[in-house]
């Protein structure tokens, strides 16, 4: 899990592939973290991509770092500790600009039954789940 968090990392910015209703949706991220050992995402209750995640928790992350590509398959979970908040702040101090810690209106969710996948056209496909 550490080398999809830092190639993520390495990235800046990520794009999260949701659902809503029989459409995909997709739109950028930058906020990553590891937590407890989990790996975490961040965003706010009151945006459309946090009510589609309620109502189908399955989505896909891509990324691209260094000529190589990332897609990340796997169920989004809240969290509503502070302590995994204020973990997803430290590390994500941007976020501080446009969100409050303390809000319930923040949300932070981890991956769970995650597949990593990262593809090169110079390297063997490479395949991580946590």
């Amino acid at each position: 899990m550490e080398e999809v968090y830092n190639f993520i990392k390495n990235a800046n910015t990520y794009f999260l592939a949701t659902v809503d209703k029989d459409k995909p949706k997709v739109r950028p991220f930058g906020s990553i973290n590891i937590f407890e050992d989990k790996l975490y995402i961040e965003t706010s209750k009151l945006k459309e991509v946090s009510k589609q995640i309620e109502n189908n928790p399955n989505v896909e992350l891509c990324a691209l770092s260094d000529g190589k590509w990332l897609r990340l398959s796997g169920t989004l979970v809240r969290d509503e500790r502070i302590e995994a908040k204020i973990s997803m702040f430290e590390n994500n101090p941007i976020l501080k600009k446009f969100y409050k810690v303390d809000s319930d209106k923040t949300e932070v969710l981890y991956f769970k039954n995650a597949t990593a996948i990262i593809y090169s056209f110079t390297e063997e496909i490479k395949k991580i789940d946590f």
